[in-house]
C-alpha cells in the first residue's frame, strides 16, 4: 500500500485466500485490506496515537439507520459519555475529496450529531465543526 499524509504505525498483516488482510485493533480482527481501509487503520491509530482518542470510544463500520434507510458509517468517536464528538468518512487515497463526501458524512450525522465532521483520503483531512473549516485534525482533549 501506497504512504499517506499520517504518521507511520506498526501493524501486523497476513494473506487468506491470497487477499491482503490487516489487524484492526479496535475491532480486534483482521479485516480486508482495501484502499479505503489502509486510510481508515491509519487515522485510527493516528487518532489514537497522535491526538489522544480512547480507542475504547472509537466506534468502526457499524450499521445507523438514515431516514429509514440503514448506512454504515466509518469512524465515529465518543466522548467519555457516549455521545458522539466525532464522524469521519473514510475515501481511498486515490478519490478526490469533494463536497459529496461531506454531504456523506453529514448524512450519518442527522443521526448522530457530533459537533465535528471529518473527511479524508489519507493525503488530504478536512475537518468541520459548526460548519467552519478547522486548521487540521483536533486533539481529544479538545472535547
Amino acid at each position: 500500500m501506497n504512504s499517506l499524509n499520517f504518521p507511520p504505525f506498526d501493524y501486523r498483516l497476513k494473506k487468506i485466500d491470497d487477499r491482503p488482510y490487516i489487524f484492526d485493533t479496535a475491532r480486534q480482527r483482521y479485516v480486508l485490506l482495501t484502499p479505503e481501509e489502509w486510510v481508515r487503520q491509519h487515522l485510527v491509530h493516528f487518532l489514537v496515537d497522535h491526538r489522544g482518542y480512547p480507542e475504547q470510544l472509537i466506534a468502526i463500520e457499524k450499521e445507523i439507520d438514515v431516514c429509514g434507510l440503514r448506512q454504515r458509517f466509518d469512524v465515529v468517536c465518543h466522548h467519555r459519555d457516549g455521545l458522539p464528538c466525532l464522524v469521519a468518512e473514510c475515501k481511498a487515497p486515490t478519490v478526490t475529496l469533494t463536497p459529496a463526501a461531506f454531504e456523506q458524512a453529514s448524512r450519518y450525522n442527522i443521526v448522530l450529531a457530533a459537533r465535528r465532521l471529518l473527511v479524508t483520503n489519507g493525503h488530504a483531512h478536512l475537518c468541520w465543526e459548526g460548519g467552519e473549516l478547522l486548521d487540521g485534525i483536533p486533539f481529544y482533549a479538545a472535547e
